[in-house]
């Protein structure tokens, strides 16, 4: 039996990989498998090779990738190269993971892929897997499944303390198409199962109290309270008795016995917000407890004890508040055991694309009505903005735009005006390249018109080229680069 053609199925989506008639039976060894790959590349542009590798693993070398330049505007390319390698090797072998060692699309200057076929050795590696059932390949990238799993720990979570119901459930939105994000999922993962007390940086709005609420739904603690304290928003002379309580009579306006946070807290999460507000005599009554685990309430004499995990964030720099004298330096040791840092929009191009397509079809769920899709001025707009209120700002510009949008297609994003002097920094001026943003918009406009056509045409290929203008043929290589399956909009 030859290998006609391969189907990788990855979420809901496929790539069909022509092959042609290789000659090669379908139940192929590694060195067959590793001369097909290399071949496959190489045929469509690439300048992939063999490398020395350990039994049970091949390794493929690349000095050119077959996306050309455009790979480092949309790394998120690369996992089309995982799939295909990922993909025949476990419709062959049965299971396979890709890492992706070394990319072009991440300035490394070369590719380097690493397949493994044995579970065992693979589970040392980090890397996007591949299992075949009865023929059909299905994967899980390890973000993915890492995702996944912060998910389902939030709703579990929050069905422990709310009544759930389908409009109440969070609706959370993972997106780490960016190497950076991508080292944040993974932070959560490795420490939520400790106690470690954790330091989230980060400017506004990029996601820091997510960031908590996940690594407590993820922890041995997530039956217990998720207790967040706003620091910002109380008072210098309130401080004590908001985070401590206070006993009744303590002051005039002490009526009850009030409990502060610490207590509200035990055996749970308290996630201090914006830390960085704190004054320095309140930061000294915080490393009381952090260090004894023992503080007492306002006016009372009776020593109380709290077990909590402490997680805080900030969107300044707490190294240089501690240089400055604004923060205590023994605190700011007490607080930074695990530093989780969540990079501004800006620095991560990979993301908007994927949180904008995201927040439009949430919005098209909310607000019932037909997908919109951004038109390439939009994109264009979109992707040269310097977005200083991060993910939030993203989702209420989206929002307003889709709720003025006339038409299917949202041609304005209202980031001018009082905006427009932040769109483009100064020091971000010599990484503004217009070509490379334009072939950015380009790409995601492509997509996102065939998106449009075949859900128009209920996955009709044939009508959708005919609506667009162009053959038939020219949609199925669009739908092979862009991963996109038509079975998936077939009523």
């Amino acid at each position: 039996m030859k290998i006609d053609s391969l189907t990788i199925f990855e979420q809901g989506s496929y790539t069909e990989l022509s092959t042609g008639s290789c000659g090669l039976d379908k139940n192929i060894d590694l060195e067959q498998y590793s001369e097909l790959i290399v071949s496959i590349k190489n045929q469509i542009g690439g300048n992939f090779s063999r490398a020395s590798s350990d039994p049970g693993v091949v390794r493929v070398v690349s000095t050119r990738c077959p996306f050309g330049d455009a790979v480092k505007e949309a790394p998120e390319l690369c996992r089309m190269t995982s799939s295909v390698f990922g993909g025949i090797a476990a419709r062959n072998f049965g299971y396979a993971k890709v890492a992706l060692n070394k990319r072009i699309a991440t300035n490394d200057g070369i590719c380097e892929v690493s397949i493994y076929t044995d579970p065992d050795l693979a589970a040392h590696y980090d890397g996007d897997e591949y299992e075949s059932d009865s023929g059909v390949v299905t994967s899980k990238s390890i973000t993915a499944g890492t995702a996944i799993r912060i998910e389902e720990g939030l709703k579990k979570m929050w069905c422990h303390t709310q009544q759930p119901t389908a409009k109440n459930l969070p609706k959370t939105f993972f997106v780490a198409e960016s190497a950076v994000m991508r080292q944040v999922f993974k932070s959560i993962e490795i420490v939520a199962p400790s106690d470690a007390s954790v330091q989230i940086t980060g400017e506004t709005g990029v996601g820091k109290e997510l960031v908590a609420r996940s690594t407590h739904a993820l922890s041995n603690r997530w039956q217990q309270p998720f207790v967040v304290v706003n620091c910002g928003a109380i008072p210098e002379n309130l401080i004590e008795s908001a985070l401590f309580g206070h006993e009744k009579g303590a002051f005039t306006g002490a009526y009850n016995v009030h409990h502060g946070y610490f207590e509200r807290a035990d055996k749970g999460t308290l996630f201090l917000d914006e830390i960085d507000a704190f004054p320095v005599s309140a930061q000294a009554q915080l490393l009381r407890i952090f260090q004894e685990g023992e503080f007492e309430r306002v006016g009372g004499r009776q020593t109380l004890k709290s077990d909590v995990r402490v997680i805080c964030a900030s969107n300044r720099s707490i190294e240089e508040m501690v240089v400055s004298g604004d923060f205590r330096e023994d605190l700011f040791y007490r607080l930074n055991v695990i530093p989780i840092h969540i990079p501004p929009l800006r620095e991560r191009l990979e993301d908007i694309s994927a949180l904008a397509n995201q927040f439009l079809r949430k919005l098209s769920d909310k607000y019932k009505g037909k997908p919109k899709i951004l038109s390439e001025s939009a994109w264009l707009a979109m992707l040269s903005y310097s977005w200083p209120g991060n993910v939030r700002e993203l989702e209420n510009i989206l929002e307003r735009a889709f709720l003025f949008s006339q038409t299917h297609i949202i041609d304005e994003l209202d980031i001018t005006d009082c905006n427009a002097q932040k769109s483009v920094a100064s020091k971000d001026i010599d990484n503004l390249n217009l070509r490379k943003l334009k072939k950015v918009a380009a790409i995601e406009l492509e997509k996102k018109i065939i998106h449009a056509g075949l859900s128009q045409f209920s996955g009709n290929v044939s009508q959708a080229a005919q609506a667009m203008g162009i053959s038939t043929r020219a949609v199925h290589q669009k739908l092979k680069i862009h991963d996109i399956n038509p079975f998936d909009y077939r009523k």
